[in-house]
């Protein structure tokens, strides 16, 4: 997966279509989620679409498994896990993820129907660090 900083420098120099062909891109690159992970505690609530997250743990390091059924709304929410992958447990719990993802700008490239439910991604990815962190 690559790093925020590297989807960032790409990111700046596309424009309108192809920041979206690049959403859908890093939504392809995704590490392959089970179906059997697919269930109603690692949904996202409030997306327009479906949307699951799953974390698994190794030493305190977090390395989330994540999809989507909708290309775009996949690719963002890889965007997500990009800002925390593979890091502590406690680290994403106290990290200002909206700010890491400020540069995108999402909120005004991206049509509110597919912005509504980043809070909510982000939320549940801290939710779990949180949990993780404190066991």
């Amino acid at each position: 997966m690559r790093t925020l900083d590297d989807i960032r420098e790409e990111y700046e120099f596309l424009e309108g279509d192809e920041r979206y062909r690049l959403l859908i891109e890093l939504g392809r690159e995704l590490d392959e989620m089970p179906d059997a992970l697919k269930t109603d505690a690692t949904l996202v609530r409030g997306c327009s679409a479906s949307v699951w997250v799953y974390p698994t743990e190794d030493g305190g390091t977090l390395h989330f498994l994540a999809d989507s059924n909708a290309a775009i709304t996949k690719g963002i929410v890889s965007l997500v896990i990009s800002a925390v992958q593979d890091q502590k447990a406690a680290d994403i719990a106290a990290m200002d993820v909206p700010a890491a993802l400020e540069p995108f700008d999402l909120k005004n490239q991206l049509s509110s129907n597919r912005t509504q439910g980043i809070p909510n991604m982000i939320a549940l990815v801290q939710e779990h660090a949180t949990r993780i962190a404190s066991a």
